[in-house]
């Protein structure tokens, strides 16, 4: 019984290390996301270069924590219950991981954009929606440390508030395009970031959604609500 004990005391131990780290990755990923939409308003290019380098430190974390995790189920043989928390660990540090090249990508086009035609209105209406999606990653986070079910509820739900951001983005620059020609090649752009930031809000609703399972031990049986569709333009790893 006091090994048993002793060991379970060390998995705990072991898991806090590792869960305080993805808490750390989120601390990074959050500012990566707040740092892109203000470099992307102001066109600082400064910024959007700091951003894209400090992606390296976030991809860095992410290996340690896989590191980290692959070696608490080996040593540890961890039960049932907590080799979900472990597996969950290693998911969510893989969406955080995404959400850092998506703000990456914003950082490099807002350094294109600086170049190009100001599209009146659409840097204020991206950061209005990458702030969106930043209370949704703080949220997100704060139900994964409380292991608050309701609170990641309340974060799956936000998302159909981002997909109609990027519907209403995605149609504006649509009309922009199509009134002057010379406009395409910044409004393009400005849509490949709106893409991006929507897919950060379809990450955080992810973690969100590990958070419901370890809480409730069940995934959410409903799809998650979407706003109405548009056509697309695939733009992963641009």
């Amino acid at each position: 019984m006091n090994s048993e004990r002793h060991i379970l005391s060390a998995f705990d131990r072991d898991l806090e290390t590792v869960q305080a780290m993805v808490v750390k990755m989120g601390g990074m990923v959050e500012s990566a996301i707040n740092d892109a939409a203000n470099a992307l308003e102001n066109r600082d290019d400064e910024l959007a270069e700091d951003v894209r380098r400090r992606d390296k430190a976030i991809d860095a974390l992410e290996l340690q924590i896989n590191e980290e995790a692959a070696r608490l189920i080996a040593l540890r043989a961890p039960r049932a219950t907590d080799l979900r928390m472990v597996l969950s660990v290693i998911k969510i540090s893989a969406s955080l991981e995404r959400v850092g090249d998506y703000a990456k990508n914003i950082a490099k086009r807002s350094n294109v954009l600086g170049d190009l035609p100001v599209i009146e209105g659409a840097g204020m209406a991206l950061r209005r929606m990458s702030m969106t999606v930043e209370g949704m990653m703080k949220d997100a986070l704060d139900s994964y440390i409380q292991r608050d079910a309701a609170l990641a509820e309340d974060v799956r739900k936000r998302d159909l508030e981002v997909d109609q951001m990027y519907n209403a983005l995605f149609r504006e620059f649509l009309t922009y395009m199509m009134e002057d020609p010379r406009s395409i090649t910044a409004c393009m752009h400005l849509h490949f970031i709106a893409k991006n930031i929507e897919r950060m809000g379809d990450h955080a609703t992810g973690i969100a959604e590990q958070v419901i399972y370890l809480a409730t031990g069940d995934l959410p049986e409903d799809t998650r609500p979407k706003g109405e569709s548009v056509p697309r333009l695939n733009t992963e790893r641009v």
